[in-house]
């Protein structure tokens, strides 16, 4: 058979490694370039590591790059591998070109390989005081990069301390690369629960700080930027003599250096006690703030989402700057909403009319949604300025009459709010909704208009026809519904008490009975027993003084705000929430922060507190027997009869805390039954009588014979079985443990 057989197949990772061990530069180099090719589409080379290796001493620049690339890929992979590529990596720091030294110390930090961090400290020592700033730079980052690996590392061996003196270095980039990799450091120590300030911003680090920032990068910028906002000023003189040194910043072109030299300015105000000085800032930070509208829909939407933030806490920054936040045709639809947002915080007596005919516009546009917002930001306007109430009444009333659905029914829960912002102002309109009742179909819109009838009862004629619609279909209404119906009704029973009793006495007899919510029952009730017992208390609940309602100055809590303020241009300032509540808590997150000495402690007072409350429930009566008093005799039952076994090993484990089972806390209460204890005669057997526990009725039970007990049954035993079986034999225990079935 071996004649037939063919030649074995070579595949290309075959033919990969014969080109890299070839004898010729050229095809050596092009097959690495192969290799990083199929790298980079996720194909597995790993097995070509050697290969790869040997290729590493090289004097061609790109040839290093690609091996260097691929070793970077690959180390996690091939630990024993990469430490043979450590004397090349020694020999490049100290190469006379300052491209192949840094790119030696940048990839021996980007490796994270245990075995190569103890090889990395002295090239890196060495790199950090590199003649050339290049080299310096890339070695400033690297520190940071093994603090992340081995903080103590760090510590022994004078990292900081250099990083610490490298702030006055000559030139700026190396100013801002240090400045970003002690910001991480200090973050990762926090986090870590370091009571120690690592990075510092003195009087003396802030004046170096201020006079490279002009100098270097724009990511460098941003960087010294930040640090700038975690320095806290002495006087008031020193703040303003920051904000005058960060001004020119807002005419950078990269979005994210002016948001980080806003968040600068907008922190070192609260220092500045000067009025004139406050304005001609708020004043300078307008423009920027406008420019950045005019770049790419998602940065568009980071600058809005900040400048939402800072007209909360200044809103007179773009006090002349309305028409800037115009939608425009192409605008995506989250991008819309945030314009809607600072449009109606932007809204004055002096800009009224050309925001309520843009918003007007915007009502006629094909996408609901924006055209619901529309809606809702007429009535905004409404409750905010009560000069212009009436024009956006007139507003809505047009809408009204455009018949159009769903025009129709947003813009009758915007009155809804009015009325309640001018009760009984706009009387009038309520004709006009009242017409409109059939095309209504939404949940809200239906109870809005319930409510307006329900609060105008008394000068609506028609009101308890307009309300019987509502009564005749009330279980097939959804809940809202019913619960604005069912007041309504009783809003016009106390105001016209002759014309609509039988209304009342239906819709409460439906509300009681059919309806199958607990708040509708509940409300029902209350409202039965007050009408029946006590009318004039009725009136003084139903109808009680309600306080007009505001649009609220900011949408978080000052605190917040202030927290906020101090991380724009952050994800922080975006989702409009402290940074905390959504680091860290995804699938990685989680897993990677350690529990806390408290949190375990806590769940230990928990497991103990358990177990003493069901401990107690063995001395409280049975609560659910209405017939007979629990005598001295009678065994309790149900949760009360629940014994704990303390002595058990599981109970043990859980009070002290060492348990790792989920179920030791079932087998501390329920011990180690046996799968095949017998049941007493006289004993309910398994099933619904065994769960009802101490709930007797009044028949006795006859005594059941006695049963052969099958695995179902001893899988799910009844409380009350547990609790008067015999305990098995001491042989059978270990083996018959409830841990047993799983």
């Amino acid at each position: 058979m071996s004649t037939f057989r063919g030649p074995p197949r070579k595949g290309e990772n075959y033919e990969l490694s014969a080109d890299l061990n070839s004898e010729y530069q050229s095809k050596r180099k092009d097959a690495i370039k192969r290799v990083i090719a199929n790298m980079t589409v996720q194909k597995d080379v790993s097995g070509l590591f050697p290969d790869v290796l040997k290729n590493m001493q090289t004097d061609d620049l790109e040839q290093k790059k690609l091996v260097y690339l691929y070793l970077m890929n690959y180390a996690k992979t091939q630990p024993e591998l990469v430490i043979l590529a450590v004397n090349t990596f020694v020999k490049d720091t100290d190469d006379p070109n300052p491209l192949v030294r840094a790119l030696a110390i940048r990839t021996m930090g980007c490796l994270r390989a245990e075995k190569i961090i103890d090889y990395l400290c002295d090239p890196l020592q060495k790199c950090l005081r590199d003649e050339n700033p290049y080299v310096r730079k890339t070695a400033a980052l690297c520190v940071a990069k093994l603090y992340d690996l081995k903080p103590d590392l760090v510590i022994e061996n004078g990292f900081l301390e250099t990083l610490q003196e490298m702030i006055a270095d000559s030139n700026p980039m190396v100013v801002a690369n240090t400045v970003a990799a002690l910001t991480d450091i200090h973050e990762a120590a926090v986090a870590n629960g370091s009571s120690v300030e690592i990075f510092i911003v003195t009087n003396a680090v802030l004046n170096k700080l201020l006079i490279a920032l002009n100098e270097c990068s724009e990511w460098g910028r941003v960087a010294i930027l930040n640090a700038l906002s975690r320095y806290e000023t002495s006087d008031e003189r020193e703040s303003e003599h920051i904000c005058e040194r960060v001004v020119p910043q807002f005419q950078h072109a990269n979005a994210s250096v002016v948001l980080a030299a806003v968040k600068v300015i907008m922190i070192h105000l609260r220092g500045v006690r000067s009025d004139n000085l406050v304005k001609q800032m708020i004043r300078k930070m307008a423009p920027p703030l406008v420019t950045l509208l005019s770049n790419p829909p998602e940065v568009q939407w980071v600058a809005l989402r900040d400048i939402n933030l800072l007209l909360q806490k200044r809103p007179d920054i773009l006090s002349s700057e309305m028409r800037v936040f115009f939608c425009k045709y192409n605008d995506p639809l989250y991008v819309k909403v945030e314009k809607l947002d600072i449009m109606v915080r932007l809204a004055g007596e002096n800009n009224v009319d050309a925001l309520l005919s843009e918003l007007k516009e915007y009502a006629s546009e094909v996408d609901v949604d924006f055209v619901r917002r529309s809606i809702k930001a007429i009535g905004q306007t409404a409750i905010k300025i009560d000069e212009a109430a009436e024009r956006c009444v007139n507003v809505l009333l047009d809408l009204i009459n455009t018949r159009v659905s769903y025009v129709v029914q947003e813009a009758v829960v915007v009155m809804k709010d009015v009325f309640r912002k001018y009760p009984s102002t706009y009387e009038g309109v309520i004709p006009t909704l009242c017409a409109n009742l059939d095309e209504l179909d939404e949940p809200e819109a239906k109870a809005s208009l319930i409510w307006i009838i329900g609060e105008y009862a008394n000068k609506i004629d028609n009101a308890d026809e307009l309300l019987g619609i509502f009564v005749e279909t009330f279980t097939e209404e959804s809940y809202p519904v019913q619960l604005q119906t069912l007041t309504a009704v009783v809003k016009l029973y106390l105001r016209k008490p002759d014309s609509s009793q039988g209304l009342v006495q239906r819709v409460l007899n439906t509300a009681t009975k059919d309806c199958d919510s607990p708040d509708v029952r509940d409300r029902a009730y209350i409202y039965w027993r007050l009408l029946s017992t006590d009318p004039g208390a009725a009136k003084s609940v139903v109808q009680a003084h309600r306080p007009t309602i505001s649009l609220p100055r900011t949408t978080v809590s000052p605190a917040l705000l202030e927290e906020l303020i101090s991380e724009i241009s952050t994800l922080a300032s975006i989702y409009h929430k402290p940074a905390e509540t959504f680091v860290g808590r995804g699938r990685v997150g989680a897993d990677s922060i350690p529990r806390k000495g408290t949190d375990l402690e806590e769940d230990q007072n928990t497991a103990r507190k358990a177990i003493q409350t069901v401990a107690a429930g063995q001395q409280s009566e049975n609560l659910l027997n209405f017939d007979d008093p629990t005598s001295d005799e009678q065994q309790p039952s149900g949760l009360a009869a629940t014994q704990v076994l303390s002595a058990t090993p599981a109970a043990a484990n859980l009070l002290s805390g060492t348990s790792s089972n989920p179920l030791d806390d079932l087998v501390s209460i329920f011990g180690s039954t046996g799968l095949s204890n017998g049941v007493a005669p006289g004993q309910p057997q398994g099933g619904l009588g065994a769960g009802l526990g101490g709930l007797s009725f009044g028949a006795p039970i006859s005594p059941a014979p006695p049963m052969t007990p099958s695995v179902l049954q001893a899988a799910t035993p009844a409380p009350t079985q547990l609790t008067h079986q015999q305990p098995p034999p001491p042989q059978q225990a270990a083996s018959e443990d409830l841990l047993g079935l799983f």
